[in-house]
């Protein structure tokens, strides 16, 4: 064999030295036997290799020059442990064949199931998981008690385990351990320091290995898939020559299948939960969409499932999120993604049965939708069941409703909690639109709005029916004082403000007169009393009074102001009927006429329309100043006649001139507001008398003002 061996040493490429081949090269006879011969070559072959003379890779046999002899004894004395061929086993099946697989993908659900992985009971990487796939391989100690019924048996234990006893294989342990020799050798101190011809040597031992792993992968890959398979205690009929990616999905999809019991009770997966979860708190209030259980979609049995459990541990004690996960993630459930389980808690939790809470402090719908859609977040949400309003509390809730808005709300808890919010939300509406006319000044009402806001909004923010019944009935009677108020603000502001208005424009409009109207005495005990209403932070009770009180000073002020305009527009008649004759007397041409008479006809039309005394009184006294403007323009406009010739806008020829007007202030010429004396009166008179005729010789005409 050594000879043969040799003699093709460096022609392998062509002569493959397989025992078929070397049968064939040492036949010495036609008739030869061969399967003799083989039995022969193979038992020298073994032989041979004991003694290092020869090395065998795969089927491939080589023989050995005194170098390459050397270095295989010198890998016979590396040692390698158990521990290590576990490894390298553990690492070709789970890494190399399996590719690293960690978790199986649900056919139906398609949710993704972590496992353990444990090859001849020694954990790979270790996890900690509920399901567990074991490998049992033909190196295990325990391989050759491994039968059926063992198996069985050890497939039902912990929480979910299916084994892969792989079939039995040829020369297992002997190519571990050269591959695990060979490797160790090659990072030896000896290696680094090698010859020229022994690195070569080394060069070829590792391109062996290389093709030796790659053996050693299909060889397990064809071990698992001929071997033998149990799940939770049976053995289920899977075919055989799946590749081993393929019979590792169908044997985990059985294990979860047939571990999870409850697994249907999630019958729809939401195509984004995170999305959905936002979207149901963002929401109304879903409880009548969970009361429907034939709504596949809302998953009714997995709802009813977590409801049950929430009754009994989240009834008295706060109940974390996280746990909550753990639980329906695990058996019997295996509720897949996590995020549907809190898309449940989210929708049980928008409809009023449970309560969510972080830190220990209630949450609002919103405020939830972080914590809930963050999973670093669960340990910090915890959930209580929601308790419930016994029949009394229910009954006073409902009368006090009744008291509040005059109206009964529905009788079940839920129903009379939405009914009371929504006419809180109506009172709140309502007392929100009001608030900023209560600003303005002498409106009444803007305390008792604010503080009414700010309660309702209080009693709006409790989510939770109980506390919220609760504390509606503790509060009874200051709801009811402060219903009395809100009551009047609100039928104020719809059915008085118009009145007030007018009230308030009253008021403005009687300041002018004052003085005139303090004369009178019912007009000045009329004004008393709307100035104590208007200035009444609660005026509602007397609002029925203003139209009369109003009637009784705008019936005064009418006659005062009546009379002041019948003097002014009196005195204006008489000025325009001297602007008239002054006109007449120089045949004064439409301009003219106009430029005189409009100023004091418009002055005319203004003093018609006026209430305000003081406003009559100024404007009569702008009656002389007109008057005076118009007889100057008609003296201005009024030319010296031309013998035979007509002017034009100025008159007939032979018409006496127009004199120009001075104004004589008669207060002006004497310098005390009161005569007493005759002296007095006679000095005056002088002083009059002398600034007129004055006024005369300039040949002008005097008006005494």
């Amino acid at each position: 064999m050594l000879k043969a061996l040799f003699l093709i040493r460096y022609i392998s490429e062509t002569i493959k030295p397989t025992i078929d081949n070397l049968a064939t090269l040492c036949a010495d006879e036609v008739d030869t036997d061969k399967l003799t011969l083989k039995r022969q070559i193979q038992e020298s072959l073994a032989r041979l290799e004991q003694q290092q003379l020869v090395s065998r890779n795969g089927d491939h046999w080589f023989f050995l020059t005194n170098e390459e002899r050397d270095v295989a004894r010198e890998l016979s004395h590396v040692d390698v442990s158990s521990a290590e061929r576990t490894r390298l086993l553990s690492e070709l099946v789970f890494e190399d064949i399996l590719k690293g697989q960690t978790k199986v993908r649900h056919r139906d659900i398609k949710g993704d199931y972590d496992f353990n992985r444990l090859l001849d009971g020694a954990p790979w990487k270790t996890a900690n998981h509920t399901l567990t796939l074991e490998i049992l391989s033909p190196l295990g100690d325990d391989y050759e008690r491994m039968h059926e019924a063992t198996c069985i048996m050890r497939s039902s234990e912990s929480t979910g385990r299916t084994i892969i006893r792989m079939a039995e294989g040829q020369r297992l342990y002997e190519e571990l351990t050269l591959y695990l020799q060979i490797e160790k050798y090659i990072v030896s101190p000896k290696a680094g320091q090698a010859t020229p011809s022994l690195k070569r040597i080394l060069a070829d031992r590792k391109e062996e290995n290389r093709e030796r792993k790659l053996r050693l992968v299909e060889q397990l890959g064809n071990l698992m898939t001929l071997g033998e398979f149990y799940v939770l205690g049976q053995k289920p009929g899977i075919k055989a020559g799946l590749h081993p990616t393929s019979l590792l999905d169908e044997v985990v999809n059985y294990l979860i299948a047939n571990n999870y019991g409850k697994l249907p009770y999630l019958k729809y997966r939401t195509p984004d939960p995170i999305a959905e979860i936002k979207a149901v708190l963002s929401g109304d209030d879903i409880k009548p969409l969970l009361q429907d259980t034939q709504n596949e979609e809302l998953n009714p049995l997995a709802v009813n499932e977590l409801r049950q459990y929430l009754l009994l541990a989240a009834s008295e004690k706060r109940v974390l999120l996280s746990d909550i996960i753990d639980r329906f993630t695990g058996i019997p459930w295996g509720c897949k993604p996590e995020w549907e389980i809190v898309l449940l808690v989210a929708r049980l939790y928008m409809a009023g049965e449970i309560k969510l809470m972080l830190e220990g402090a209630d949450i609002e719908p919103k405020a939830a939708i972080d914590p809930l859609t963050k999973s670093v977040r669960f340990k910090q949400v915890s959930l209580l069941k929601r308790k419930s309003a016994d029949s009394v509390s229910l009954k006073r809730a409902r009368e006090l409703h009744r008291e509040l808005f005059a109206k009964l709300p529905r009788e079940e808890e839920d129903g009379l909690v939405t009914d009371t919010r929504d006419s809180f939300t109506t009172w709140q509406n309502e007392l929100k639109n009001y608030s900023h006319v209560a600003t303005s000044k002498y409106y009444p009402g803007k305390t008792v709005i604010d503080q009414a806001i700010n309660r309702i909004g209080k009693q709006l923010a409790i989510r939770d029916s109980y506390e919220f019944i609760e504390t509606l009935l503790i509060g009874k009677d200051d709801w009811l004082d402060l219903s009395d108020e809100i009551h009047d603000v609100i039928s104020f502001y719809k059915t008085q403000k118009n009145l007030w208005q007018r009230l308030l424009e009253a008021m403005t409009a009687f300041t002018d007169n004052h003085e005139a109207l303090q004369q009178d005495i019912n007009a000045t005990n009329a004004i008393k009393e709307l100035t104590a209403i208007r200035d009444n932070p609660a005026p509602y009770s007397q609002i029925n009074r203003i139209e009369p009180l109003l009637n009784t000073v705008e019936t005064v002020n009418e006659h005062l102001a009546a009379t002041e305009r019948e003097i002014a527009l009196l005195a204006i008649e008489q000025k325009l009927a001297e602007i008239e004759t002054a006109l007449d007397h120089v045949q004064a041409n439409a301009d003219l006429r106009n430029k005189a008479l409009h100023p004091m006809q418009q002055l005319k039309i203004s003093i018609a329309g006026l209430n305000s005394i003081p406003q009559i009184c100024y404007l009569a006294e702008r009656a002389g100043t007109h008057l005076d403007t118009a007889m100057n323009s008609i003296a201005a406009a009024q030319k010296q006649p031309t013998p035979g010739i007509k002017e034009p806008g100025a008159g007939n020829t032979g018409t006496t001139p127009q004199k120009p007007v001075k104004v004589i202030r008669a207060q002006e010429l004497s310098n005390k507001t009161y005569l007493e004396t005759e002296d007095e009166v006679d000095a005056y008179l002088t002083k009059l008398r002398k600034a007129l005729v004055a006024v005369l010789r300039e040949g002008k005409k005097a008006r005494i003002q």
